[in-house]
């Protein structure tokens, strides 16, 4: 019998104004959050600037290595916007205005107000297939495990929506969370670390927060195996259970 299915992805975030400092990023958290909702794991992000040598080295050692690649950022109007190009030139294609991106720009702008900047969100490498953009009109694109999308929150948002609907998807990712409360890591570290080697097939992992003046802890058991997940909890919780009544000051 064989085991869940694993299906991995990337994020590639491009743009001189995430590394400045200048806009802070949102969209590595969603995706990430996304896609264990549909059983893709996200394993690598990555920041690279408006450069296409460096975006495109980043696209050939990421597309390779998982499944899945989503870029962020980098096909708007302006001459710093080079994704599509890059991606072109990963993939060595040529790249080109696609008529059909213009019909659907059409629809937002008048032709007079259709100007050459505007016109360049309609280039895309040859052989690409159109992500719709039920905000703004101008498309992302998807070429071969490379899904290209905007780097605005709301707009990337929208295009992931129809991005995922090409994807082949895992099994889901099952998370159970055990409240440790005010058991200390360096009480339950050891015996925690010794769960988690006896246990490979799930992830486990500990994650302290100060509170209303207060330190708490959470154990978080993560896996693809309903049994395996519900077997990991009760072994933490029957850990917790021992040190809350073994007398000894937490």
């Amino acid at each position: 019998m064989s085991g869940p299915t694993t299906v991995t992805a990337a994020v590639l975030v491009i743009g001189d104004e995430i590394l400045s400092g200048r806009t802070k990023d949102s969209n590595i958290g969603y995706i990430a959050e996304y896609l264990a909702r549909i059983g893709v794991d996200l394993r690598e992000a990555r920041v690279v600037p408006d450069v296409e040598e460096e975006i495109v080295a980043a696209l050939d050692a990421l597309r390779g290595r998982y499944d899945y690649v989503i870029t962020t950022g980098g096909i708007g109007p302006t001459h710093d916007d080079i994704t599509a190009d890059a991606v072109a030139r990963a993939f060595g294609v040529s790249i080109g205005e696609d008529p059909r991106i213009i019909a659907m720009m059409l629809e937002r702008y008048q032709p007079a107000d259709l100007t050459p900047a505007r016109r360049r969100m309609a280039r895309v490498p040859q052989g690409a297939e159109l992500i719709d953009n039920p905000i703004s009109k101008a498309p992302g694109f998807r070429i071969g495990n490379v899904f290209v999308l905007a780097g605005v929150p709301s707009v990337m948002q929208a295009m992931l929506d129809f991005a995922v609907r090409s994807m082949t998807t895992g099994a889901v990712m099952l998370v159970e969370t055990i409240e440790a409360g005010p058991v200390p890591e360096g009480r339950y570290g050891d015996a925690l670390g010794a769960i988690a080697a006896a246990r490979p097939e799930v992830s486990i992992g500990s994650y302290p927060s100060y509170k209303d003046g207060r330190f708490s802890n959470q154990i978080v058991v993560r896996g693809k195996d309903a049994a395996a997940v519900a077997e990991a909890r009760a072994a933490v919780e029957a850990m917790l259970e021992e040190m809350r009544s073994d007398g000894k000051p937490l």
